[in-house]
């Protein structure tokens, strides 16, 4: 029989509530349970960032709720965003929303998530989620690698520093040597221009590194830094250095050859590091560590600090990062690094009951 397409009359009320409405097995609740508890933790953190006194901003869980639905579903915009929260069930009941709350002007999200962009909150953020991952992480066999992130500036905003007025901006700059260290970008003055291999076009960039643990692939450490030759390996010594000093007892590092420098290797060792590098020619790597057993098994588990970056780029925010400034960008990356962890653990938890 054929359903009637009629409605004589709108709906006044709901007898659902909103709770009832997302499905029981839905991914976003095992997201939605572990964001609350690291949400809870950081209270104190949020209350120095807000006045006793004036008018009441956006809650700051429920903007960092939303932040989060932004990386998990690709949304490009607060614009969107807001535009979602207006009709979507599952994103007011992931943000904390009732059906009947007003949702907020995206001007004003925009400007209260400002006041959450610093590097230490989003830091801080990522060591709580870390902690959610309490038994599913390795604490002694590690990935390090690092990922181009094109920044939010256009290759005709890279003129000389030496420049008063902008004559030749957009103006044609092919065959003319343009270098980092006599050129600058306009529109984001800390982007540099970069590129990772040969053969490759040099993009306005910076770069973004991860540790990952080798047992499930879950991101232990992260920054960003401006792109360079050097900022890889000084980025790795930087974050295992962290890593180290809070525990005792050897761990091992895995990475490509780029980082098969003597530099970077002799620093490793000193700081209690086993150097599992791929080798290349005349390299710092040889039979003292290539010989043993783990030093290939390392070399298998490599992979795994590339699957974030895949996630990073074709879901997350990151392939070009709306963004500008070094600190605004690392915010953004070690924020999403956290989100990408969020998306696993409830997974990882299912698969070890």
């Amino acid at each position: 029989m054929r359903g009637d397409d009629q409605q004589l009359q709108t709906g006044m009320f709901s007898y659902l509530a909103l709770e009832d409405r997302i499905p029981a097995d839905h991914p976003l609740r095992g997201v939605r349970k572990l964001v609350d508890t690291v949400l809870a933790g950081m209270s104190q953190d949020f209350d120095g960032l807000y006045a006793k006194v004036g008018r009441p901003s956006i809650p700051p869980e429920r903007l960092l709720r939303g932040l989060l639905l932004q990386v998990f579903y690709s949304v490009r915009s607060e614009r969107l965003l807001m535009e979602q929260l207006n009709y979507n069930l599952l994103f007011r009941w992931f943000v904390g929303l009732e059906i009947d709350d007003e949702v907020w002007n995206h001007a004003v999200f925009s400007k209260n998530r400002d006041r959450l962009l610093n590097q230490d909150l989003a830091q801080k953020f990522f060591a709580r989620v870390k902690e959610q991952a309490a038994g599913l992480m390795s604490d002694e066999h590690f990935t390090v690698d690092g990922t181009l992130i094109e920044a939010w500036a256009g290759q005709k905003s890279f003129r000389r520093k030496d420049e008063d007025d902008g004559s030749k901006g957009g103006g044609d700059f092919h065959g003319e040597p343009r270098r980092n260290h006599t050129h600058a970008s306009s529109t984001d003055p800390e982007a540099r221009l970069y590129k990772k291999s040969a053969g490759q076009e040099a993009k306005l960039s910076y770069l973004g590194h991860t540790l990952v643990e080798n047992r499930n692939g879950l991101i232990a450490a992260a920054m960003t830094t401006q792109a360079d030759g050097r900022a890889e390996r000084d980025a790795a010594l930087l974050m295992l250095h962290e890593l180290t000093r809070k525990r005792s007892g050897r761990i091992t590092t895995g990475a490509d050859k780029a980082y098969d420098t003597r530099d970077f290797v002799s620093t490793l060792r000193e700081l209690g590091v086993t150097p599992h590098v791929a080798r290349r020619q005349n390299g710092a790597i040889d039979e003292r560590t290539s010989r043993h057993p783990g030093y290939a098994v390392s070399l298998s588990k490599r992979w795994l600090v590339e699957k974030p970056f895949g996630w990073l780029k074709q879901i997350g925010p990151l392939k070009k990062v709306k963004l500008r400034g070094l600190a605004k960008v690392d915010w953004l990356f070690v924020f999403s690094c956290a989100a990408f962890n969020l998306i696993r653990i409830p997974k990882l938890r299912a698969q070890s009951a």
